[in-house]
């Protein structure tokens, strides 16, 4: 994709035959698959099939265009296993291992008709579709990630764990005679977006925000507010490495005007590599924003700030100084503890103040407010 290409919802897809060539597709070693000019038909239990694209974006979908044997259990599933989609044909029920299982019986599901199986992520929402091609019936399963709030004594609420869909789509047969699979397409919420946020776990709260304060996580609060269609790809654990994988898989084909990073937590970052990041946000016509990471309980963010700051001024770029409305002192030093969620993890990483809770989001939101006012506008609060 060039910057000059129109933007897309398109991420990804690919009809499945035996002629054509498809290296992102990586089948396990072992795997009987039997590749035939109607599609791709799996029979065996041995792994699975992954789609080596990396996407973090938080509203995306994947879209299987897929025939069951009647006895097939099939599995579409994310490689880190948080998420995991089985259809069971004989027993016409769809399941996905949340703790508590969530499941759906679904009478219209029949083998001799094709079908299409939709995986959706919404942020915190996840929602599984099934379509019956030719009767066009369909139904679906929902469920929604509720975080903890903090960790060990500082949790704040009895989660619900749907996983994230952490980080590429995989499928196969869990069981059963054969899942064949002929079409793969992954989309996105929306493109030609006004703002696209990326960067780690501060920039996913959907993984530790309870679902009742999830509104008032400092991304929603900004993709809220500013003047146009905003989306946010955040992943938690990642650093600046990881963020130049996924960013070439989403901006070249959605588009953005503005792409806001904040990226830097989990170290990672360099003047060099922060700079190969701008220019490339650039070399898709968007405008970069470079954030200051906020306050932790390490101080790490005052070095990693310096840096970012560098570039900032290396690129002429703007960014909101998140270190300021979440320290103490409002001076960027040590973080003010009641503005971040408090994770409990004694004995191993200790006692954790990085992820902004509902206060801590305010400040971050008001602060961009200050920094970034070319993102917002005049409608009426």
């Amino acid at each position: 994709m060039h910057a000059e290409s129109a933007a897309t919802t398109l991420l990804y897809h690919q009809v499945l035959n035996e002629t054509g060539s498809f290296p992102e597709l990586m089948v396990d070693e072992g795997l009987t698959v039997d590749y035939r000019s109607d599609g791709w038909v799996i029979t065996g239990k041995e792994g699975i099939i992954r789609l080596e694209r990396y996407y973090t974006l938080g509203e995306r979908m994947i879209r299987y265009h897929v025939k069951f044997s009647d006895d097939a259990v099939a599995l579409f599933k994310s490689d880190t296993n948080d998420f995991a989609l089985s259809v069971d044909m004989s027993g016409k029920r769809v399941s996905v291992a949340t703790n508590p299982e969530s499941w759906k019986r679904m009478d219209f599901l029949d083998a001799d008709h094709e079908y299409l199986v939709e995986i959706y992520r919404s942020y915190q929402k996840q929602l599984i579709r099934i379509i019956d091609l030719y009767s066009g019936e369909s139904d679906q399963l929902s469920m929604t990630m509720d975080g903890p709030g903090g960790w060990g004594a500082g949790v704040e609420n009895s989660s619900f764990n749907t996983g994230l869909q952490h980080d590429y789509y995989c499928f196969g047969l869990q069981s059963g005679s054969s899942l064949t699979v002929k079409q793969i397409s992954v989309l996105a919420g929306a493109c030609d977006l006004f703002l696209l946020l990326y960067g780690d776990s501060i920039t996913e709260p959907d993984g530790y925000f309870p679902t009742r304060d999830f509104p008032s996580a400092w991304t929603q609060l900004i993709m809220e507010n500013v003047a146009g269609r905003a989306m946010s790809s955040g992943r938690g654990g990642c650093t600046i490495h990881n963020l130049l994988e996924s960013i070439k898989n989403e901006l070249p084909y959605l588009k953005a005007k503005y792409v806001m990073v904040t990226i830097g937590t989990n170290g990672g970052n360099s003047e060099e590599n922060l700079s190969e990041l701008v220019e490339f946000i650039l070399s898709q016509g968007a405008v970069p924003i470079l954030n200051n990471i906020p306050c932790n309980e390490s101080g790490t963010q005052i070095e990693v700030n310096k840096t970012i700051e560098k570039i900032r001024q290396k690129y002429q770029l703007s960014g909101s100084k998140f270190d300021i409305a979440t320290s103490l002192q409002h001076d960027g030093m040590e973080v003010d503890t009641t503005m971040m969620y408090y994770e409990d993890y004694r004995g191993s990483w200790g006692e954790i103040y990085h992820h902004p809770n509902v206060k801590g989001s305010q400040a971050i939101y008001l602060r961009s407010l200050i920094d970034l006012p070319e993102i917002y506008d005049a409608t009426l609060p």
